[in-house]
């Protein structure tokens, strides 16, 4: 499947993807996770049939436009900016694919419009993160003092690609090959050699997050058929027992532990797909 530039028009800007496969075929949005970008579907997208693949930049991130000052990211303008992109799409129904950060969007997105998502494959998170609520007073302030001390934290310029491929390796345990993806759609040239696209703000802790039985409860609301995938190896901040617990509240969820890290969507291309087109063709 090769994958061209795609952009759409979304009520806080243009937002842009990576779009392959066969109009008419399936009707696939691909969200991508924390600090990745449309990239992070490039390993995949060859494995996935005949499928209209639509992978976007979600806002703040690869080559999407960045919130107005003053504004914060939330869930829910990532929510409605994924609804956007499929409402300029023309697709009143659409499956999501998603890592991660994305994972948890496409959760919420499908108990909140159970109508338009027909199914939902959900690989390394489900639900979202969660807290104790006895965390929130803390977690408030972190999050206004950090917001606070980025006016006026600079930029780190990178003398080469290779340096910036070479954090990202070591910040997610990536390859080179799979690093050098998400960096080449994630910096942009400036002087004295490259830099981040993606929106500082988006490194700033969450203001508030759900406590656990809101997560449980959205996810026990996602209806459709969905495919859940967790890498062998758990993350510190969704381990065992939580992940499978959480799984198990799907009404029509299934779930598959494969060998890999967080990234395995991108690492193992081939063995993800072979889940994911599994389930797919019983879901068709």
């Amino acid at each position: 499947m090769n994958l061209r530039e795609a952009a759409f028009e979304a009520a806080l800007g243009r937002l842009t993807a990576l779009r392959g496969g066969r109009e008419g075929g399936r009707r696939v949005l691909a969200l991508h996770g924390w600090l990745d970008n449309a990239a992070s579907f490039v390993p995949l997208a060859p494995y996935l049939g005949d499928c209209d693949l639509v992978a976007l930049d979600l806002p703040g991130h690869g080559h999407s436009a960045h919130l107005a000052p003053g504004s914060e990211y939330t869930r829910n303008v990532a929510l409605n900016a994924v609804l956007d992109v499929a409402d300029a799409l023309g697709w009143p129904t659409f499956t999501l694919l998603a890592h991660s950060m994305g994972a948890g969007i496409a959760s919420l997105l499908a108990a909140a419009v159970p109508e338009r998502v027909e199914a939902l494959v959900a690989i390394e998170a489900l639900g979202g993160l969660s807290e104790a609520p006895a965390n929130a007073a803390t977690r408030m302030r972190d999050s206004v003092a950090a917001t606070r001390a980025l006016a006026g934290k600079p930029l780190r310029v990178f003398a080469d690609l290779s340096a910036a491929v070479r954090a990202r390796m070591l910040a997610n345990q990536l390859s080179e090959p799979v690093a050098r993806l998400l960096v080449e759609r994630g910096v942009a040239a400036v002087p004295g050699g490259w830099q981040w696209r993606t929106d500082q703000r988006l490194t700033v802790p969450s203001f508030l997050y759900p406590t656990a039985e809101q997560v449980e409860a959205v996810i026990a609301a996602i209806a459709c058929p969905t495919q859940v995938i967790y890498a062998e190896t758990a993350q510190p901040y969704f381990p065992e027992p939580l992940r499978r617990q959480r799984a198990a509240l799907l009404p029509a969820g299934r779930l598959a532990v494969l060998p890999g890290n967080h990234h395995l969507h991108m690492e193992d291309p081939a063995g993800v797909a072979a889940v994911v087109r599994g389930f797919l063709d019983a879901h068709g």
